[in-house]
C-alpha cells in the first residue's frame, strides 16, 4: 500500500439526512438522540477496484481509512456450479469469506469479521493511545486480535467463557491484547455490557459495533466482491444474521452501487437467517414489529446455549434503529428464515461435499435457509442470488497450520461491580 492516501468522505445521519465531517471516531449524529445509524458518503462514487495484492484494501475508495494496515484478505466471489445444480439454480454466486487457497481466500481467522477488524483499525487514528474495547460472541473477537496483534494495536476483548474456544490462532498474540470475559451460562449480550462498563472508564474507546461505519463498510466488502466479479447487482442476498449488521452493510452497499450507476439500480432482497430457538429477529420479522419482541433473558441464555451457529446470539440487534435491519428489510422486500441445528449440519455437510471446502455453523444457517428459500419458492430459479458463505475453511486451515487457543487474562462475574471492573482491567494494561 504504498500509493495509500486517507479516504475522503463525510458522515450523514440516515433519520435526518444532516451532513457532516467525521470527528475522527463519530459513532453518532451531532445534536441527535442517537436513534439513527450514520452512513459515509464518499468522494469517489463509482468504485475502482485495486489490485487483488491489496487484500480489503483494493477496495479502499469506498473504506473509511485513515492508515494502512498490514495483513489483510478480500473475499472471493466465484460461480457456483455443484450447490447451484442440486438446487436448481442457474445464477447461484458464492462469496466465501475464509481460508481456501486454491480459490485465492486467505483469511487467517476464517471469518468475514476479518473485514471489520481490518477497516475499524484503519479508521482508528494512529497516534491514538486509548484501548480499542470488542465485545463478541466468538469470531469478531478472533479477527480483531489477529489484526490488533499484528498491528500493535492495544485491545482489551470481552467474551463468554463458553465461547473461548473461538479464540485460536496460528501465532501467538502480541501482550498489546487482553482478553476478559463473562462467567459461564452467559452470554454475548453479557459480554457487551462488560465492555460499556469498561468503556466508561478513562483510557477505553468503544468499538461501537454496528454504529461504527467502518464495521459496516468493511462488511460491504463482501458485496464489492460479488458485484465487480459478476458485473451487476444480484437480485438476493442470503446471510445468517445475529446483529444483522453484515445485512445492512450488503443494503448500504447497494445502494452506492446504484449511485455508480454501472451495475444496474436494483435492491437485492435480503434474505437473513437466524439459528433457531434463538430467533428474536424471526420472531419480530414475523410480526412485523418495528422492536424486537419481549423475551425472558434467562431463556433467551438457555437459547443460545443450544444453537450450533453461537456468534448469532445477541439478544440486542440493531433492529429497529432507523437505517437498521427492520428498515433494511423493508427497503427491499426481504425476509427472515430461520433453521435447525440440524438442518445447518446437513446445509454444511451438502456444501462440503458440492463445493468442496468446509463452512462454520453461522454460514451453514445461510445455506440451510438458501435450500429452504428454493423449496418454497421465494427464489427464481435464473435469479442472480449471492449466498455470503461468513466463515469457512477453518478445518482446512487447522489441518495445515498449528494452532492454539488463547485463554482469558480474568473472568467475571455477570454482575460485575465496575470498581472491580476497573480495578482488574488497568492492571492488565500495567494501570
Amino acid at each position: 500500500m504504498n500509493d495509500f492516501k486517507p479516504t475522503n468522505y463525510d458522515l450523514r445521519s440516515v433519520k435526518t439526512g444532516n451532513t457532516f465531517a467525521d470527528a475522527g471516531w463519530t459513532l453518532d449524529a451531532p445534536g441527535e438522540d442517537g436513534a439513527t445509524l450514520i452512513r459515509t458518503q464518499y468522494e469517489k462514487r463509482q468504485l475502482t477496484v485495486r489490485d487483488a495484492q491489496q487484500g480489503l484494501f483494493r477496495f479502499a475508495d469506498w473504506l473509511p481509512m485513515k492508515r494502512a494496515i498490514s495483513g489483510s484478505a478480500a473475499p472471493v466471489t466465484y460461480k457456483s456450479d455443484g450447490l447451484a445444480s442440486h438446487l436448481g439454480l442457474s445464477n447461484l454466486y458464492i462469496t466465501f469469506n475464509g481460508y481456501w487457497p486454491e480459490r485465492g481466500a486467505m483469511m487467517r481467522t476464517c471469518s468475514f469479521k476479518e473485514t471489520e477488524a481490518y477497516t475499524v483499525a484503519s479508521r482508528l487514528a494512529a497516534d491514538c493511545t486509548d484501548t480499542l474495547v470488542v465485545a463478541s460472541a466468538g469470531n469478531t473477537a478472533r479477527a480483531f486480535a489477529r489484526v490488533c496483534s499484528d498491528n500493535g494495536i492495544r485491545l482489551l476483548l470481552c467474551i463468554p467463557e463458553d465461547n473461548l474456544g473461538a479464540l485460536w490462532f496460528d501465532t501467538p498474540l502480541n501482550d498489546c491484547v487482553r482478553i476478559v470475559a463473562t462467567r459461564s451460562g452467559s452470554d454475548y449480550s453479557d459480554a457487551i455490557s462488560l465492555s460499556n462498563i469498561v468503556c466508561g472508564l478513562n483510557g477505553y474507546i468503544a468499538e461501537g459495533g454496528a454504529k461504527n461505519v467502518a464495521r459496516r463498510d468493511g462488511m460491504s466488502a463482501t458485496v464489492m466482491s460479488a458485484v465487480t466479479t459478476i458485473g451487476r447487482i444480484p437480485d438476493a442476498y442470503f446471510q445468517a444474521v445475529g446483529s444483522g449488521t453484515g445485512a445492512i452493510a450488503a443494503w448500504e452497499a447497494n445502494l452506492r452501487f446504484i449511485a455508480d450507476e454501472r451495475f444496474g439500480s436494483n435492491k437485492m432482497r435480503l434474505m437473513v437467517s437466524q439459528n433457531a430457538p434463538f430467533q428474536p429477529i424471526y420472531d419480530a420479522w414475523k410480526a412485523q414489529s418495528r422492536s424486537i419482541l419481549p423475551f425472558d433473558e434467562n431463556e433467551a441464555r438457555r437459547h443460545a446455549g443450544i444453537i450450533a451457529a453461537k456468534v448469532l446470539s445477541n439478544r440486542k440487534p440493531p433492529y429497529s434503529i432507523a437505517g437498521g435491519l427492520f428498515d433494511a428489510l423493508q427497503d427491499t422486500g426481504g425476509d427472515v428464515i430461520a433453521a435447525t441445528n440440524d438442518e445447518a449440519a446437513e446445509a454444511g455437510r451438502l456444501f462440503e461435499k458440492l463445493e468442496g471446502n468446509d463452512i462454520n455453523a453461522a454460514a451453514s444457517i445461510a445455506t440451510a435457509s438458501l435450500i429452504k428459500a428454493v423449496a418454497e419458492g421465494k427464489v427464481g430459479k435464473d435469479e442472480v442470488i449471492m449466498l455470503n458463505i461468513t466463515g469457512g475453511g477453518e478445518a482446512r486451515f487447522k489441518a495445515d497450520h498449528k494452532v492454539t487457543t488463547a485463554a482469558a487474562h480474568h473472568i467475571f462475574g455477570i454482575d460485575a461491580a465496575k470498581d472491580e471492573v476497573a480495578t482488574v482491567v488497568n492492571a492488565l494494561f500495567g494501570k
